[in-house]
């Protein structure tokens, strides 16, 4: 176990001993990485860093004590909403990622059904396949039942009939993305509005990844279909500002058409010997740091300057599409919408195509195989990526053609049979660290080349798949 110096460390050695842990992390500013990161630049970086320090000990729980807190809020939920085209009388609130802000409008969406329709049965919500992994976890929290519905095997979006057949009077949600992360679409808006307005249904756009970027990529005359508060329906939106608005973790707001809607979502307790408690978001105490380094980023930014970079991403994200097609062996999923790219190979194992990205240098995102989804390797394009296109798409060739050379399906043939046949409900969890040896994963750290293991995790049920990343996971988080 961990434990305290004896005597404290001077702030030299503290800083240097937080640097060495980072020796093994991406280097996410090389502009090789094509996931998880988002990066504006050194200038943009500064001054969120400054905004987040000036206002680390603030603490965004009581407006009252601390009325600085307020004023960023409103101010950050404003500048969304407007951007989202929210109409006059809407509002909204700051969270600390697209998670909690989607977990919010699941809560909201169920406290105003039962509130609405005097409806006490078991509620659920009705998503696309493709909808974020965050709606079925908030379900979970909130003990509704998810009702998945396939979608469009070619195009990747959700299908309004579909999803409008999945309805009943239990219904308390449904939910569209712009654009979804997996393939970078946007699903019909308008016709889930539609669809909204006839059952009196919580419509909610996830534009998490999307919100704070679509609107440039439109001004830039990208052909996008209408996915904001334009859309009738339409109650409520997520726009992580951690994202595409480069602020730091975590930056998310959840806009709403009208402010009657927050309350179903907030949370107060009087029933208590304390103060009474009054939250918008599932958090009490919120630091001051990333509320201030938000609203640091945006207004260092400016509109010209989130233009400029959009352009270089909508560019850079056509120079992709456009080269990945001229590769034989690789295709696009779907048809991006925004710079969100989902690259596969009938030809080739794409798991041995993502490894060999990575001898080369970048990072580059696997995702299994789900629904109509086939596996593929995910790109998230930004503004420092665009000049690395050309390097990019040379070595995606040249990894295709090192991929043909290489072994396929051993692991998977001898454990595939074995491990599928298991039901997840009844595995002993003492016999997960057997389970994850088989697969190839020991210890508390996974080997260089991954093409293996995902080749059998992708040939594994999703429960299956599940199980055994809890497993890995539990193991991997343990106190040193």
């Amino acid at each position: 176990m961990s434990q305290l110096p004896a005597q404290g460390l001077s702030h030299d050695e503290v800083m240097a001993r937080l640097e060495a842990f980072r020796a093994d992390d991406i280097n996410w500013r090389s502009g090789r990485a094509w996931a998880y990161v988002y990066d504006a630049g050194e200038g943009a970086q500064k001054v969120c860093e400054d905004a987040f320090a000036g206002f680390l000990w603030e603490n965004a729980l009581d407006p009252t004590v601390f009325p600085s807190m307020l004023r960023l809020e409103n101010e950050l939920v404003g500048l969304v909403a407007r951007h989202l085209h929210a109409p006059e009388g809407a509002a909204g609130c700051y969270a600390s990622g697209g998670t909690e802000s989607i977990m919010l409008a699941v809560k909201g969406s169920r406290e105003r059904h039962r509130r609405v329709k005097q409806d006490n049965a078991r509620l659920n919500i009705v998503l696309p396949e493709t909808a974020h992994a965050a709606f079925q976890k908030a379900a979970l929290y909130l003990d509704l039942e998810v009702r998945l519905i396939p979608v469009d095997p070619h195009t990747f979006k959700a299908v309004p009939d579909a999803m409008a057949a999945a309805v009943d009077p239990h219904t308390c949600l449904i939910v569209g993305s712009a654009p979804s992360y997996a393939h970078g679409v946007i699903d019909p808006i308008a016709d889930l509005g539609a669809i909204a307005l006839q059952h009196d249904l919580w419509l909610h756009v996830d534009a998490c990844v999307g919100g704070w970027l679509l609107p440039w990529f439109e001004r830039l005359g990208a052909p996008l279909p209408r996915y904001d508060f334009r859309v009738p329906g339409v109650s409520s939106m997520s726009c992580d500002l951690h994202k595409y608005g480069f602020a730091p973790k975590g930056a998310s707001i959840l806009v709403l058409r009208d402010k009657s809607l927050r309350p179903h979502h907030m949370y107060a307790c009087a029933t208590w010997s304390g103060y009474t408690l009054i939250n918008l978001a599932v958090q009490s105490s919120k630091g001051g740091g990333p509320l201030a380094a938000a609203w640091a980023a945006l207004n260092f930014m400016g509109d010209d300057g989130y233009e400029a970079l959009a352009s270089r991403m909508l560019t850079a994200t056509r120079e992709i599409v456009a080269g990945i097609d001229a590769i034989d062996d690789l295709r696009v999923l779907g048809t991006p919408e925004m710079n969100l790219i989902a690259i596969t190979s009938d030809t080739v194992n794409i798991f041995h195509v993502a490894d060999e990205m990575t001898e080369r240098g970048w990072y580059v995102q696997p995702q299994l195989s789900f629904g109509a989804s086939p596996a593929n390797i995910h790109l998230s394009v930004n503004p420092k990526g665009q000049p690395h296109v050309p390097a990019l798409l040379a070595d995606f060739k040249a990894s295709c053609e090192a991929a043909r050379a290489l072994p396929s399906g051993q692991l998977k043939a001898v454990l595939g049979d074995a491990l599928a046949s298991l039901d997840p409900a009844t595995v002993d969890p003492s016999a997960i660290p057997m389970m994850l040896a088989m697969a190839g994963i020991t210890g508390t750290g996974l080997p260089k080349r991954m093409a293996e293991i995902n080749e059998v995790l992708d040939a594994l049920t999703p429960p299956l798949r599940e199980l055994l990343l809890v497993g890995f996971v539990n193991e991997l988080y343990r106190p040193e």
